[in-house]
C-alpha cells in the first residue's frame, strides 16, 4: 500500500462489497474477514441476492415453531439484521426470491420466479445499481460452481461476475448510475481439504471426537482452484460464531458446525483464503490483505472512475478447467447447515 497516513490502517475508508446467495451465507463465508475489515476502518457492504425464503429449519429446536412457520421470510429477515449488527456491516436485499435446493432423481424443475431463472440483464442491473450507488474497491462472491452446486449460489457467481464487469463500462446501464469499476474481485475459499485434514488430525491428538472423519474417508476431487490470499483473522473467530449463531433458524449451537474448540481452530487454521479472480491493479501474490495494491483511498476511488484501467490480472478458470468439476461426484457436508442444504 502507498500514501498511507501514520497512525492508519491499510484499509481503513476502503470499501468491501460481499455478494451472497442467501442470509446466513455472509455469516459463514468470509465473516472473520469481514470483522477484521471493519475493526480496522474499512466499510463493508453485504449483499444478499434472495431473501433465503427456501431455506429449511435446520435448527431442531425450532422446528415446530408456530412463529416462524407462519412467516419463514420474515424471521430470515430478522436474523439477518441481527448477523449484520454483530459483524458491523451495511446490507442490503437484492430483491430475488430464494430457489429453494432441488433433490431427487432426475430434479425436479426450479420453482417459476425464482433467482436462478431470471433473466440475467435483470439481475446484472439490478447489481449493476447498488455497485455504482456504494461504490466498492473491492467485492467477493463465489467460485463457478458456487462453492458448492446450490442454483443460487452458482446465479450469485455469474451475476457477481457481469456486474463486476458491466459496472464501469458507461454504455451498460446507463441510466443506473455513474460508471464506478470494482479494482478487484475474489472467490470465497471453503473447506479445503488441507483445512479438514488439518483440524481434523488435532482433534485426534488431543483424544477428541472428529467430526470431519467420515468427510475425509468419503473425499472426492473438487473444483481445483487456487488460493492466492490468507487472512490472520482468528481473533475475530468469535465475532463470526456470533454473527452465525444470530441465524438462529439455519444454526443449532448444540449441532455439528460447532463441535470443533474454537481455541483449536485459532491454533490450527487461523485464517480465511480467497482466490483473486480478476483485478485491475499490480498484485504480488501470495497476498494477506484485500486491499492490498490499491493505494490510498484518493487514488483507489481515482483509478475506479478512470475509465482507462486494463486488466492486469485474471485468475478464472478456462471452460476446459471449469468442465473438470463433476457437481454429481461431491461429497456432501455432512450437516449442510453452512455449506448449503436449503441454503
Amino acid at each position: 500500500m502507498t500514501n498511507r497516513e501514520p497512525g492508519k490502517t491499510v484499509s481503513e475508508g476502503l470499501r468491501l462489497m460481499a455478494v451472497h446467495a442467501h442470509p446466513d451465507d455472509e455469516s459463514s463465508k468470509g465473516a472473520a474477514t469481514t470483522a477484521k475489515c471493519v475493526a480496522a476502518g474499512a466499510s463493508v457492504m453485504v449483499v444478499s441476492c434472495t431473501g433465503g425464503e427456501r431455506g429449511d429449519i435446520l435448527n431442531e429446536k425450532l422446528k415446530n415453531d408456530p412463529q416462524i412457520l407462519r412467516d419463514i421470510a420474515q424471521v430470515r429477515r430478522n436474523e439477518m439484521k441481527a448477523a449484520q449488527e454483530v459483524l458491523g456491516v451495511e446490507h442490503t436485499w437484492l430483491g430475488f426470491v430464494d430457489s429453494g435446493l432441488p433433490e431427487g432423481d432426475p430434479l425436479p424443475p426450479l420453482p417459476a420466479g425464482c433467482f436462478a431463472l431470471e433473466d440475467l440483464d435483470v439481475t446484472t442491473e439490478a447489481l449493476v445499481r447498488v455497485v455504482r450507488e456504494w461504490r466498492p474497491h473491492v467485492m467477493t462472491t463465489y467460485d463457478e460452481k458456487g462453492g458448492y452446486p446450490h442454483p443460487d449460489h452458482i446465479m450469485t457467481h455469474v451475476v457477481a461476475m457481469s456486474a463486476f464487469e458491466a459496472a464501469g463500462d458507461p454504455t451498460r446501464y446507463p441510466h443506473a448510475g455513474e460508471p464506478w469499476q470494482p479494482l478487484k474481485i475474489y472467490y470465497n475459499e471453503g473447506w479445503s481439504k488441507d483445512r479438514l485434514t488439518a483440524v481434523h488430525e488435532a482433534m485426534v491428538a488431543e483424544g477428541l471426537e472428529s467430526p470431519y472423519a467420515d468427510w475425509l474417508a468419503n473425499w472426492k476431487p473438487r473444483r481445483s482452484g487456487r488460493v492466492t490470499t490468507r487472512i490472520e483473522c482468528a481473533e475475530y473467530f468469535e465475532v463470526r460464531d456470533r454473527a452465525l449463531l444470530a441465524h438462529a433458524t439455519q444454526v443449532d449451537p448444540d449441532g455439528f458446525w460447532f463441535q470443533v474448540p474454537r481455541e483449536l481452530q485459532q491454533r490450527v487454521w487461523p485464517v480465511e483464503e480467497f482466490e483473486l479472480a480478476v483485478s485491475y491493479v499490480p498484485v504480488d501474490l501470495p497476498e494477506d490483505d484485500l486491499f492490498a495494491g490499491l493505494g490510498s483511498v484518493a487514488e483507489a476511488d481515482a483509478a475506479a472512475t478512470s475509465g482507462a484501467l486494463e486488466m492486469v490480472y485474471d485468475g478464472r478458470l478456462a471452460p476446459d478447467d471449469e468442465e473438470k468439476f463433476d457437481p454429481a461426484e461431491r461429497v456432501e457436508h455432512p450437516n449442510e447447515q453452512v455449506e448449503g442444504n436449503e441454503d
